[in-house]
């Protein structure tokens, strides 16, 4: 018999790199990873890990067994979902994590609605950028995950995920009140070719690689001349004259800064967000429960009634 728990160590190896990443997501250490790879292959009677240099490489037998660990992961999840369904309780552990600019949109109001929809389901919320949260939902560390088509990500059609739209929401934007275009209606974002840039750092976040895939649609590479991370932060340095930025719709702003949010078209810059799951792993009533609060928070979203307090801001009025 083949034990689980020693093929999702190895999924896990192979989704970190190394057998040190792979430990950390796992909490165990190197060596007990190594150990459970020793055991898994003496089980098989074959061999899993190869030298490479200094490092390990996986075998062309443990590429072959992990198409079939992805297979029986995803079956054991739905069988998971399939046995809650005789307990007939409420209650279990939730967790739910995204990035910082889908918290007051989409993560607080679909956490609220659980609350009201079922009280003694525990909730968990992280705040997980993509590329890490993929691997944490393969580790077992999370159960859905708000999450961006990232670059460098897992394909569509990965046999670890199921991952499905959820939101499509439009970027803005961001200038000063005595900026050239402050009194336009709408925009084209090559206009801001010339700009210098508020950005967060490579790397540091989602929205750095959506502005300059944007950018580089449009046609040009942005001048970052400043860091931000924080929104707030970011609308500081705009207000004050220090650059321009561009920002999700969803993101409220506080009343008070000299700032103004400017539609932008040809082309219309967007972010497509998406839930992603465990392959198999939706039917379980947790992760349904939850898949159900996101979508009903995206649909009060997409329709312009946001469940959460949106502070006004300086805008110029778009055109319909």
């Amino acid at each position: 018999m083949i034990d689980l728990r020693r093929l999702h160590v190895l999924r896990v190896v192979e989704q970190r790199g190394t057998i040190t990443a792979a430990a950390g997501s796992l909490h165990l250490t190197p060596s007990a990873v190594s150990q459970q790879l020793r055991q898994l292959s003496h089980e098989l009677d074959l061999p899993l890990l190869e030298p490479d240099g200094r490092r390990v490489r996986l075998t062309a037998a443990a590429y072959a067994l992990l198409r079939h660990a992805d297979d029986l992961a995803a079956r054991w999840e739905a069988a998971r979902g399939e046995l809650q369904a005789f307990a007939e309780h409420s209650g279990g552990l939730l967790r739910l994590s995204g990035f910082a600019s889908v918290f007051g949109s989409l993560i607080l109001p679909a956490v609220r609605q659980l609350q009201r929809e079922d009280p003694l389901l525990r909730v968990r919320v992280l705040e997980v950028e993509t590329a890490d949260s993929y691997e944490r939902l393969l580790a077992g560390e999370l159960d859905i995950a708000v999450a961006l088509p990232a670059l460098g990500g897992p394909s569509a059609n990965d046999p670890r995920f199921e991952q499905y739209p959820l939101l499509d929401e439009q970027q803005d934007m961001f200038v000063s009140a005595d900026h050239p275009l402050a009194t336009r209606e709408r925009v084209r974002l090559n206009e801001f070719a010339h700009d210098d840039w508020v950005l967060p750092e490579p790397r540091s976040c989602d929205q750095c690689d959506l502005v300059t895939v944007a950018c580089a649609t449009a046609g040009f590479t942005p001048n970052v001349v400043h860091n931000a991370k924080d929104w707030g932060a970011s609308i500081e340095l705009v207000a004050h004259g220090f650059g321009v930025c561009m920002m999700p719709r969803s993101i409220p702003v506080a009343a008070g800064f000299a700032v103004v949010r400017l539609p932008v078209r040809e082309p219309t810059p967007r972010r497509r967000l998406l839930t992603a799951t465990r392959r198999g792993s939706r039917g379980q009533r947790p992760i349904a429960l939850g898949l159900a609060a996101l979508q009903k928070a995206a649909e009060e979203a997409a329709a312009g009634r946001p469940l959460t307090f949106q502070a006004p801001v300086v805008t110029a009025t778009p055109q319909s």
